[in-house]
């Protein structure tokens, strides 16, 4: 307890961020928290499920309201969703036990199993096939960019999403180093806060490289018209890096635990519309889904877009340890 309890001192940071969530309608008071005994008798008569939003954030809760319905479902618990404006934010809300569920950055679990009593349970598929979710870094420019090479970064303006993403700088941070660049002194980093905001940004000619997860350059910036045909190159990818992780606070009796864990992964995006989960708001399947759901209807399954989540645990997360381990980065460091 005494490592978490630094741990939770490099975060104090991000506590204003936490007094805001708490503010919200849907936050939970930290003194109604439950205790961590796992007890029946300390079940909450409601959950908080928390996201980090892009600059879009109605459009992201509105991608977890599926989740939640199964949540809701499964639980018999009203869920609420709980917008929180950074990855810290949301640690130090699980760390003082006021966000029961969370979904964010394989890294920001790196951070919050340091600080607070939580578990992974899943992360998100993209297609049927498992481990599909594992994702990249990018590095991009806009096409015609006179940077070619990952060399080519030193000296300019270079967009990051933020300081606790894997994908969004910390996985970027140990490919510079890996070329004998500091990210820190051999570039301008410029933190935009946001993936999506990091690429328009590069594009308004506001950074000259952008770093951000790869499906935002593939699926997620295309589908919403932010990036046109042939408006952005890569130059740089990462190795594999865990997918998103959906996390459970420990705090919550075993039986609310196994509840919400099955409800996250009893459906996929086809079978949830079919269950009647997003009546309002269905798409067709995505055709890597593969010819077995082709011409369905499906929700949306999460910020990712996923076709599903699959079973997690921590040790699926290892890479991320290896991240720190390059970078030496401030916010790995638990002292």
């Amino acid at each position: 307890m005494n490592q978490k309890t630094k741990a939770f001192a490099a975060l104090a940071a991000a506590s204003l961020l936490l007094s805001a969530c708490g503010t919200s309608p849907n936050a939970r008071p930290a003194d109604n928290s439950n205790n961590s005994d796992g007890a029946s008798g300390d079940a909450p008569q409601s959950l908080v499920f928390a996201v980090v939003p892009t600059d879009d954030s109605k459009e992201l809760e509105n991608s977890f309201k599926p989740i939640v319905a199964a949540i809701e479902k499964e639980t018999g618990l009203p869920t609420s969703i709980e917008a929180v404006s950074s990855n810290a934010g949301v640690i130090e809300a699980q760390a003082a036990k006021r966000v029961d569920v969370a979904t964010y950055g394989a890294f920001s679990y790196y951070l919050a199993q340091n600080v607070a009593d939580v578990t992974p349970v899943a992360m998100d598929q993209r297609t049927p096939a498992a481990g599909s979710g594992a994702v990249q870094s990018l590095g991009v420019v806009a096409a015609g960019s006179d940077i070619k090479t990952l060399e080519d970064v030193k000296g300019r303006n270079v967009c990051f999403t933020d300081p606790a993403s894997s994908t969004g700088y910390l996985a970027a941070a140990a490919g510079l180093i890996g070329i004998g660049l500091d990210p820190k002194s051999d570039i301008n980093p410029i933190f935009a806060g946001s993936h999506d905001v990091a690429v328009t940004q590069m594009l308004a000619g506001d950074c000259d490289v952008a770093f951000v997860a790869g499906t935002f350059i593939t699926d997620i910036l295309p589908a919403r018209g932010i990036i046109k045909d042939g408006e952005v190159e890569t130059l740089w990818t990462s190795p594999d890096i865990p997918g998103t992780p959906m996390v459970i606070g420990d705090w919550l009796p075993e039986d609310l635990r196994t509840k919400i864990t099955s409800a996250v992964l009893k459906y996929n995006a086809v079978t949830a519309a079919e269950a009647g989960l997003c009546p309002d708001d269905q798409r067709e399947a995505q055709p890597s889904w593969g010819e077995e759901y082709a011409g369905k209807m499906a929700c949306e399954w999460g910020g990712t877009g996923a076709f599903a989540f699959e079973p997690a645990t921590d040790d699926d997360f290892a890479t991320i340890r290896e991240i720190c381990d390059t970078t030496q980065a401030e916010v790995c460091r638990n002292e």
